[in-house]
């Protein structure tokens, strides 16, 4: 049986083949997802790197996007309910230059969680600031980029 991180990389691929391809073209891959946590890692590639050798703003952007994003999508799916999803806002600090593969860890599931119990029983938008880091392990443990993103939810049902 396929791993929660496994079924989570299929759903990024086929989201990215059939709504947003720029996000397949970066190539993610989930390399943990649980309840609490989830951490994606974006390739140091041709496609992904800028005129200096380190990765493009643009990939670092998709990773934020699709970490935050689907950090939410288990507890909407398992509400059963027809929550409709976007990010409001989007900050990012850069830090230092990611020359390698870059991880993108967000820890806020539990208050996503609480967040989506909350849109099922409203029927207004509810907002909720997610902290996601990139690091790029295989150079150092320091966080490269930070990044705060508004994931905005309310209830279509």
């Amino acid at each position: 049986m396929a791993s929660i991180a496994t079924k989570t990389t299929r759903l990024i691929k086929l989201f990215g083949i059939t709504k947003v391809p720029m996000i397949w073209y970066c190539r993610p891959k989930v390399i943990q997802h649980t309840d609490e946590r989830i951490e994606i890692k974006i390739p140091l590639k041709r496609k992904t790197k800028n005129h200096l050798g380190s990765m493009y703003f643009g990939a670092l952007a998709v990773g934020a996007d699709i970490t935050g994003g689907f950090l939410a999508m288990n507890p909407i799916q398992e509400s059963g309910r027809k929550i409709n999803l976007i990010f409001k806002d989007f900050k990012a600090d850069f830090l230092k230059r990611p020359e390698g593969d870059v991880h993108f860890i967000c820890s806020d599931g539990l208050a996503v969680k609480e967040l989506v119990e909350t849109v099922a029983n409203s029927n207004e938008r509810h907002n909720f600031k997610l902290s996601i880091d990139a690091i790029v392990p295989s150079l150092s443990p320091e966080i490269v980029a930070k990044f705060e993103l508004t994931l905005s939810l309310k209830d279509k049902s």
